[in-house]
């Protein structure tokens, strides 16, 4: 009997001390129930402030989770159970609802999912843009304390705008003990925006000296308010001296970006116009169809992510191969019951291909709807690469330059060390002579058209990262897309790059001072006048059959 005791005694103690392992180790938000009751009730601005407040002092990493959520507006209050949650749009439109409470075992960000509701079901928290500044700044205030050194970075120009005196006695404190220089050079244009707004006239003009290396919105905004409102003239010629070499290098910043997007919208053109400038080169054949291969390509994106929505981030390496059959299936489809009883009839081919072009996307509004379709973007591809505080590139971009110049040389792979691509090339340059050696002129021609088919459906699922998904997607680019081949030269590869490339760069240059559509105006015109004089383009194809 004893022994039993004992035995139960210990076991007593050994789940009680488990207990209290597991609620010592979990960690618990200190902020209480009447703390965060306002989040979910109809409440004031006051009353939500004072929950910023609370979870600001507190300061655990729940409550960091929570003004998180709050500040991407995430957070909601699920109305039947009365709770707070954090809730993802899936793409069927429902939300996936999770507990926004830090728990054991997870890392920072993740939280318990709890299930799949409507929208009616929720109602999201308010916020307005002093809460969002409040809530930035302390977030700001917990992220000068992370390992990382990009994020003290952050923490630090967001505080910017808030250098109270709790805020620089912690900046002090980091300039004396950190090591990353990165980070040093920003906690010094830091503590020298504090001295030029605080100090006397000499203590800002020494000041200047650090600021005028800061590319930083924030600091020139305060540099020009201030020599607005001085009367000193040494401190307003040392400001306009720090101002003008800003300036100076904010126009360096400002043609990298215009190259950068006019790259951008080069590489777009070049997927759209590549696989256009070999049917026409090969066949003669006005394709009008080719913006809808295009759209194929795109809602292909669109269909995989709607079947498997846990494969976001895997989804365009899915999209790509299976976008080039489904768009060059098309195009092979349309050439052997289309195109090949009207060769040598461009005007009739014109008129053919443009009834396709509208059959098809009748049928795309009848199976998806009329509607534009949100395609999301792979976590891998969003945000921007940030090289200083005026000029970032974003990722989704810079994968669709790569992307295409990648496209492009594994097409002039095919074409110049293939046996396809030399039947190809026979063809284009004379298509009697390719005939008499041979070549299958009609199959040549069928996969010719279903390649360059395929590569407007790959062109698509690039297209679906920039903008939303329609039945009018290609409509907006076939026309660019002529006007690159008509440019570079029918046929030719490498003066489609150029021509895709060179078009991208000189409409965004124009685009500021002329506007989106004088912009394309003056381009056509320059088109037209250049056509004039070098009607083959920038590279004229050589052969007996294209100078005759």
């Amino acid at each position: 009997m004893n022994q039993n005791v004992r035995q139960a005694l210990h076991g007593l103690s050994a789940s009680f001390f488990l207990f209290l392992l597991l609620v010592l180790s979990r960690p618990v938000l200190a902020v209480s129930s009447e703390d965060l009751k306002p989040l979910l009730t109809k409440s004031s601005w006051t009353q939500l402030e004072r929950v910023v407040t609370a979870l600001t002092e507190e300061g655990s990493e729940s409550s960091q989770q929570i003004l998180e959520h709050w500040l991407n507006g995430k957070l909601f209050v699920e109305k039947k159970q009365k709770r707070l949650v954090f809730a993802e749009k899936t793409p069927d439109k429902q939300y996936r609802i999770f507990n926004p409470f830090f728990t054991e075992g997870e890392s920072k960000g993740e939280s318990l999912e709890l299930g799949t509701v409507k929208k009616r079901a929720l109602k999201k928290v308010r916020i307005n843009n002093q809460l969002r500044s409040a809530i930035k700044t302390a977030l700001a205030s917990w992220d000068l304390k992370a390992s990382d050194p990009e994020t003290r970075i952050s923490a630090i120009y967001a505080s910017l705008k808030t250098l109270d005196s709790k805020t620089l006695g912690t900046l002090r404190n980091m300039r004396a003990s950190e090591e990353d220089q990165a980070v040093i050079y920003a906690l010094d244009m830091a503590l020298a925006l504090d001295l030029f707004q605080q100090g006397s006239i000499s203590e800002q003009i020494e000041a200047l000296e650090v600021l005028t290396s800061s590319d930083n919105p924030f600091i020139r905004s305060v540099l020009a308010n201030t020599l607005a409102g001085t009367e000193n003239p040494a401190l307003a010629q040392a400001i306009t001296t720090a101002l003008a070499e800003i300036d100076q290098r904010q126009q360096y910043y400002t043609v990298a970006e215009n190259v950068f997007f006019g790259l951008s919208l080069g590489s777009v053109l070049l997927l759209s116009s590549i696989g256009l400038a070999i049917t026409f080169g090969v066949m003669g054949v006005i394709n009008m169809a080719h913006g809808e291969m295009m759209m194929l390509g795109a809602y292909t994106t669109f269909v995989i992510q709607s079947v498997f929505p846990e494969l976001i981030d895997q989804s365009l390496f899915i999209a790509i191969p299976l976008a080039f059959l489904v768009a060059g299936a098309a195009g092979v489809l349309i050439e052997r019951l289309v195109i090949r009883h009207l060769y040598g009839r461009p005007l009739e081919t014109l008129l053919a291909t443009f009834g396709i072009s509208l059959i098809l996307q009748q049928a795309v509004r009848t199976i998806f709807s009329p509607l534009n379709q949100e395609v999301a973007t792979p976590a891998w591809m969003s945000g921007s690469w940030v090289i200083n505080e005026a000029l970032s590139l974003t990722w989704n971009r810079l994968y669709i330059v790569g992307f295409s110049l990648l496209v492009f040389m594994v097409l002039l792979f095919v074409m110049r060390y293939t046996r396809f691509g030399l039947n190809i090339r026979a063809v284009t340059q004379n298509r009697a002579m390719a005939s008499s050696m041979g070549i299958p002129t009609g199959r040549v021609d069928a996969l010719t058209f279903g390649l360059g088919s395929g590569i407007a459906g790959v062109a698509g699922v690039a297209l679906s990262q920039l903008t939303n998904v329609g039945p009018n997607l290609g409509q907006n680019y076939i026309i660019d897309s002529f006007m690159v081949v008509v440019f570079g030269g029918v046929g030719n590869l490498w003066g489609t790059l150029v021509a895709a490339m060179g078009l991208g760069v000189v409409n965004k240059f124009l685009e500021p001072w002329a506007g989106a559509v004088v912009a394309k105006i003056l381009v056509l015109v320059f088109i037209i006048l250049f056509i004039q004089k070098r009607p083959r383009g920038l590279f004229a194809l050589k052969g007996r059959a294209v100078e005759g």
